[in-house]
């Protein structure tokens, strides 16, 4: 249903109902004016001799028309009954205007409401007027003595169709107001369903250029509220797509980057594995190089998945649980993770931390992933017999300094400022390890970005690549001053 029909409907539910009840009203008014119209009339007929005329033949009395004395024209009563100031014609409509009543019946009734006149119609009590009066009324009157075959009088005649003092004028114009207000709901519908109509057009319009484009927001109504709930609900659909969207592509690009990537280390792996179980085979002594070349490949992949990994988490915006993460504990795991590789590479490994805990606010997986990372490179980029060291400090300020240095051949200056562009890898770096995906530093830069840390390169004192990873150090947890137990690098180690 139209919202114009709607509102039609509804006024006319609300109109017609009271219409109706103002009519009640009104032939309730007349048919109850006529009923006091003819207690006061036959009250007066029987006080003028109509009670002995009654009295002696009570038997013939009643059933013609009451007319008054001398053919003209009946007149009101002394005295209106309970002090009401009514006149006759007041109640009966009997005035200019209101037309001519036929002349009321009267019936004599004992007490008991036995009538000595066969002819006076048979009643248990006083008539009932029904669900809607009509024009004919009929009362029951006590009379004032009480007793004798006139005790009661039923008094039977009709009200005016239309009555002075009743509800409802005599005009029929009183119904224009109502017929004028249906009209005014119907013009005060047409702006309201011209919006609406507008609205669904932008809406429609909206959607068919994937609700990019808002709706029209006039006015400060309904139906703006409307168009600009339409428009946040658009906005945070968009959002959800787009999130959507970026979860698919990080989940392609991962899936991507692990068929290609790991495709390369796992055939060299392989060849490796091949090498052995061919030199065990043939009772040859199997070669040590091969084995290092073989863990080494193994310990490629595992940091490229998890590298892998990392860079879809942060490419799709994943939560990140924001935990106080004890600093000195994660260098301990670091160190422990890549001794292996260091020995086999000949590289030497060591570390140091503050007897005082060091907190920092944030994932720890991620956090541990970029110092994997940057420890990782500082060994695999590294010379036989070189040192890789890793310190954690206190700075001033209230920051800490998380250091990695090596004494490897180093990066060229020119360089140092792209290491953290995904994908970029030096000149240098493609010499020694080809295989490499230059994956590694630039999540170490993101993950610092994100914690409100700072990842700075310069050239080592030593020759090769200095890291610091700077950041505040979460105070709440630096005054307790605590050391977990499983934390340092012995425990670690």
């Amino acid at each position: 249903m139209k919202v114009r029909t709607r509102l039609v409907v509804t006024a006319m539910t609300a109109v017609v109902p009271a219409i109706l009840a103002v009519m009640w009203l009104d032939a309730r008014d007349r048919h109850a004016a006529a009923a006091r119209g003819l207690e006061r009339i036959a009250l007066a007929s029987m006080l003028e001799g109509g009670r002995a005329a009654c009295e002696r033949a009570p038997e013939r009395w009643g059933g013609a028309p009451l007319g008054p004395p001398g053919g003209g024209p009946m007149p009101p009563p002394a005295g209106p009954p309970h002090g009401r100031p009514h006149d006759i014609d007041d109640d009966l409509g009997i005035g200019p205007g209101a037309g001519e009543l036929a002349p009321p019946i009267l019936w004599a009734y004992d007490r008991d409401l036995h009538a000595a006149n066969r002819a006076a119609p048979a009643i248990d009590g006083p008539p009932d007027d029904g669900l809607w009066p009509g024009t004919d009324v009929a009362t029951l009157i006590d009379m004032p003595w009480r007793e004798g075959p006139c005790a009661r009088i039923l008094a039977i005649g009709s009200a005016p169709v239309r009555g002075r003092g009743a509800i409802v004028p005599r005009s029929w114009l009183w119904l224009v107001p109502p017929a004028a207000a249906l009209a005014l709901v119907l013009v005060a519908a047409g702006p309201i369903a011209r919006r609406i109509r507008q609205l669904t057009r932008a809406v429609r319009d909206s959607a068919a250029v994937g609700f990019t484009a808002p709706v029209p927001v006039h006015g400060d109504d309904e139906v703006s509220e409307l168009a600009g709930a339409f428009n946040a609900a658009s906005r945070e659909v968009l959002r959800l797509i787009d999130e959507r969207d970026q979860r698919e592509r990080a989940l392609r690009e991962y899936l991507a980057n692990t068929t290609h990537d790991v495709m390369i280390p796992l055939t060299v792996l392989q060849s490796y594995l091949t090498t052995i179980h061919e030199q065990q085979a043939a009772t040859a002594p199997i070669s040590p190089d091969a084995i290092v070349h073989a863990m080494t490949e193994a310990h490629y992949i595992g940091a490229l998945l998890h590298n892998l990994a990392a860079t879809a988490a942060l490419d799709a915006g994943a939560p990140r649980a924001a935990v106080p993460v004890d600093l000195g504990a994660l260098v301990g795991r670091v160190l422990a993770r890549h001794r292996p590789l260091a020995r086999q590479r000949s590289v030497a490994i060591d570390g140091a931390v503050p007897e005082a805990t060091v907190w920092l606010e944030g994932d720890v997986t991620l956090l541990e992933q970029a110092v994997n990372n940057v420890v990782y490179n500082a060994i695999k980029y590294n010379r036989p017999g070189g040192n890789v060291g890793i310190t954690l400090d206190r700075i001033d300020g209230g920051q800490f300094r998380l250091r990695v240095v090596d004494d490897g051949l180093g990066i060229p200056e020119a360089d140092l400022a792209r290491l953290v562009e995904r994908g970029y890898r030096s000149n240098a770096a493609r010499t020694r390890a080809p295989e490499g995906q230059g994956l590694g530093l630039a999540i170490a830069f993101r993950v610092a970005a994100i914690h409100g840390c700072a990842l700075r390169f310069a050239p080592s004192e030593y020759g090769g690549l200095q890291v610091d990873l700077i950041g505040d150090e979460l105070v709440e947890h630096a005054a307790t001053g605590s050391v977990p137990p499983e934390r340092g690098i012995d425990a670690a180690s």
